[in-house]
């Protein structure tokens, strides 16, 4: 019988995950298959104990989940600990030898290395001034992956929501220095910056033509411009950055690196990394 893997997120529709995922489980012969599951915040962990009863191998968690599941988790890994947020949880091991009702359940975030090795490609240097646009578990796993790669960096921490931005930036200061910056003072911060990372769901397909950056006179040429919306694959922030001048990383490559993490993870073999990528750019259509 198959064993089931997904993706948890409110919504899903848009997601690449599916076709990349089970191209790597069709590539590596694995009897398996990935879905998609619509879970709205009030039912997650109905639907992660439901997973589990019915033996799912493992799971990926998106937005607005991955603090619900770091909570619904009973151990995490480091990286998991260190951001305070799960996208990945193992349910049971993959393996022919093992009780299939025997759990092995432990949060990870494959968001913290992911989003680094996508980032570290298209930097100059190592970064000395980073604006974080967002407070939620994207933000929490580029601020996990300064901690661990770029502990010397001076950070920016930008939300709405100034409560949430607040316990975020203070759940870091151990590790690396988070300043606080209003919503309405973050151009400012992101004009000083060499690094503007948005882990916002604001350019997200279905609502495509917003952007965190309303006046883009802030962005120019030597900055590094990411944003880890993947759909569309051209945000209009990224589009902002083009016209500015700065240099642009999208979110198609966090997706690939996270999603290698999460399979090696759950499964203990190498993955299929080119027949990830390529999967996930045919689903997006490119």
């Amino acid at each position: 019988m198959k064993r089931v893997y997904g993706l948890l997120g409110w919504p899903v529709a848009h997601s690449a995950s599916p076709a990349m995922m089970n191209a790597a489980f069709a590539e590596l012969g694995i009897d398996a298959v990935y879905l998609a599951f619509a879970v709205p915040p009030a039912n997650l962990q109905a639907a992660l104990d439901g997973l589990l009863a019915l033996g799912a191998g493992g799971v990926n968690i998106t937005i607005p989940h991955k603090l619900g599941a770091y909570q619904w988790a009973p151990r995490h890994s480091d990286e998991a600990r260190l951001a305070g947020a799960v996208n990945t949880l193992r349910l049971h091991p993959y393996s022919d030898g093992e009780d299939p009702e025997a759990a092995d359940v432990m949060g990870h975030n494959t968001d913290v290395a992911g989003w680094w090795t996508s980032l570290r490609t298209a930097l100059p240097r190592m970064p000395k001034r980073v604006v974080i646009l967002g407070a939620g578990g994207a933000a929490r796993a580029a601020l996990a992956g300064l901690a661990l790669y770029a502990p010397t960096a001076e950070v920016g921490l930008a939300a709405r929501n100034l409560e949430k931005a607040a316990e975020t930036a203070a759940s870091f200061q151990e590790y690396i220095s988070v300043n606080l910056v209003s919503w309405r003072e973050r151009e400012q911060a992101v004009a000083a910056a060499d690094v503007v990372v948005n882990a916002t769901p604001m350019g997200m397909w279905p609502q495509d033509d917003t952007s965190p950056i309303d006046d883009e006179t802030c962005l120019h040429p030597g900055q590094v411009v990411q944003d880890m919306v993947y759909r569309p694959l051209e945000t209009r922030l990224l589009q902002q950055a083009a016209r500015r001048g700065a240099e642009r990383v999208d979110g198609l490559d966090m997706l690939v690196r996270q999603g290698v993490e999460a399979l090696e993870f759950w499964l203990g073999v190498s993955a299929p990394v080119e027949v990830m990528r390529q999967a996930a750019r045919a689903s997006l259509g490119l």
